[in-house]
């Protein structure tokens, strides 16, 4: 039987790598404050590649969830006047989950690091290390920066302004660093430098884009230090098992999400099935984490590594990366409330290219609204149902003279297919599927707009009926694969237009027809029932006042 080698370099039979799940997380989120963009565009990023993968007919777990512990937690509950935990579980129960289901993530599960199914499993991981030596207790002194949750070296701090002159700034946060000495105990990261460049050249595709690979490989090359992976100051976190003085190192805990999500230490078999992760989706300032101490972590007690480490860039308006802190933070639910969900969900990884910072304006959604959502699509779908109706009474006729043009069709489907699939699948390019499907719908409209069925309608021989039954067929066909290409995109409105279709009942609900049949032709059957339907992309009202 054939084998393959995954990223880890262990080998796997054909049947076993068949019956692996396509795993793709995001990182979990710190809780210190409700989301904002930039974490609901990494999470709808996660969802569409779930969603697409979903629909290739492979087995999919999409993870999502929090980061519940730290010292900058728990600072934020005591400025409110409640305890750690309260202030995690109310932030959780009236934002972070409520956003997801509004924006229609499909996760499988949402791990919080405060559960006992993780916090029980990550004393166990970092026990084993302690075991095998891999941790020494020793003591540190230097700058950190809570924000961060992370001691920074030297030379990553910039000099202050204005009024933090002459102090030293966490160059992420821009705020000035605490001082710490603290009796910690350390991981042996320095050990690894080496084995992680080695694994890095083995494995190019590892830590995506180029840029990104590119800043993690001088950063090990310069020299690993050993990592401060427990804290003795404050109480709020998982404790060291053999010394509960010492809690663990925040990131370590939340790092560990990715395994005990997936039954590391409690159910092997569904943790054999799933883990490691096909696709970590992170922000660019958290790539280190990641891309360093977390495959580091894992050489270390002896599991496979993940296959790829993608960093998205920051979301930025008037030039200032996205947050709350630096008043550019915009609520998903003020764009959603004018645009859509599925205009938001589309608007994002239209306009950014995955791995780039990227510049929002509401100006610049609002043109692309109505120029590629509401002119191009969703004009393209109403006007193919009126037209059924108003010539065939609602019943997708038959095609009758199929020729070059509605050759041409089928072969640029067939292309918008293969291109999606290898730039959504494969690449994470969500940005260049997305423009291929939308090369495709702009073919159909080219289409009708050359082959004018409005005035072919006037011909009311048998030869002019069998032109504009073909030609309706072949844009009401093309619908339905654009709506199967969409879906991952686009699920309410892409579900809209297949009812509109009258295809469910005839093959089935939206959600499971896979991409690569979508690329077929004539799936459609004539004799279905097409009805207008509500409009897919309404016409904005006035921009809010902010």
């Amino acid at each position: 039987m054939a084998a393959t080698t995954d990223s880890s370099g262990s080998k796997n039979t054909s049947a076993e790598a068949a019956e692996r799940t396509f795993y793709v997380s995001t990182p979990i989120y710190y809780v210190n404050d409700k989301p904002h963009l930039g974490h609901a565009y990494t999470t709808v990023a996660g969802d569409v590649l779930a969603r697409w993968h979903r629909q290739r007919g492979e087995k999919v777990w999409y993870l999502t969830g929090t980061d519940e512990h730290g010292q900058k937690i728990m600072r934020t509950a005591e400025a409110h006047g409640v305890s750690p935990q309260e202030w995690c579980d109310q932030l959780v129960r009236d934002a972070w989950k409520p956003l997801w289901e509004h924006l229609e993530i499909a996760n499988d599960d949402f791990i919080r690091t405060t559960e006992d199914r993780h916090t029980a499993r990550v004393q166990e991981f970092v026990q084993d290390l302690y075991d095998k030596g891999e941790i020494y207790q020793g003591g540190y002194e230097g700058p950190y920066c809570v924000g961060c949750e992370e001691y920074k070296a030297p030379g990553d701090l910039i000099d202050g302004t204005g009024e933090f002159e002459g102090q030293k700034l966490c160059p992420v946060h821009r705020k000035p660093v605490e001082m710490l000495k603290e009796e910690n105990y350390f991981f042996r990261l320095s050990d690894y430098g080496p084995r992680l460049l080695e694994f890095y050249a083995a494995n190019p595709g590892f830590i995506q884009p180029e840029s990104a690979r590119n800043e993690v490989l001088r950063f090990v090359e310069q020299g690993l230090q050993d990592l401060s992976i427990s804290r003795s100051t404050f109480d709020w976190g998982v404790p060291i098992p053999w010394d509960p003085e010492h809690i663990i190192y925040v990131w370590v805990d939340a790092l560990l999400n990715y395994a005990t999500a997936v039954g590391y230490g409690s159910d092997p078999e569904k943790f054999e099935r799933i883990f490691p992760a096909d696709v970590h989706l992170v922000g660019k300032d958290i790539l280190r984490f990641h891309a360093v101490i977390w495959p580091a972590m894992l050489m270390a007690n002896g599991l496979p590594l993940p296959k790829r480490v993608a960093a998205n860039g920051w979301l930025m308006v008037g030039g200032e990366k996205m947050s709350k802190s630096n008043l550019t933070g915009i609520s998903p639910h003020q764009l959603t409330e004018h645009f859509g969900v599925d205009a938001y969900r589309y608007y994002f990884l239209r306009a950014i290219p995955f791995g780039t910072d990227g510049s929002f304006s509401w100006e610049d959604f609002s043109a692309r609204y109505t120029s590629e959502l509401a002119n191009d699509f969703g004009n393209l779908a109403s006007r193919v149902a009126a037209m059924v109706g108003k010539y065939f009474g609602g019943v997708l006729p038959a095609a009758a003279d199929s020729g070059p043009a509605e050759e041409q069709l089928a072969v640029g489907l067939a292309r918008a297919f293969a291109e999606a699939d290898d730039r959504i699948g494969e690449k994470l390019d969500f940005s260049g599927g997305i423009a291929a499907i939308f090369e495709f719908v702009k073919q159909v409209n080219g289409y009708l707009t050359e082959q004018e069925p409005w005035k072919v309608a006037k011909d009311t021989s048998a030869a002019g009926q069998a032109r504009l039954a073909t030609v309706l067929y072949a844009a009401a066909e093309s619908l339905r694969g654009i709506a199967v290409l969409l879906n991952p995109v686009m699920p309410r409105v892409s579900g809209l237009l297949w009812d509109s279709l009258g295809a469910e009942p005839v093959l089935g609900a939206l959600a499971e027809q896979q991409v690569a049949r979508a690329a077929g032709w004539g799936l459609l059957p004539a004799g279905v029932t097409v009805t207008k339907g509500e409009i897919l992309f309404p016409r904005l009202e006035e921009r809010p006042e902010a």
